[in-house]
């Protein structure tokens, strides 16, 4: 991920920062918990398809 690409794009429900998580191919919202998928390198930044993180799992 353009580390650049990153700064900009931010949580599209509370516009907080994410977070790139290589091995998933996720970017992390730590606010709202969620997980947006990458799709072939592309951020899907739609609220239905992020994957909500469960509470044991460290964000």
């Amino acid at each position: 991920m353009d580390p650049k690409l990153l700064e900009i794009l931010v949580c599209p429900i509370c516009k907080g920062p994410l977070v790139y998580k290589k091995a998933e191919s996720e970017l992390v919202c730590k606010a709202d918990r969620l997980a947006f998928p990458l799709k072939d390198g592309i951020p899907v930044m739609l609220e239905e398809e992020a994957r909500q993180l469960p509470a044991e799992e460290e964000v």
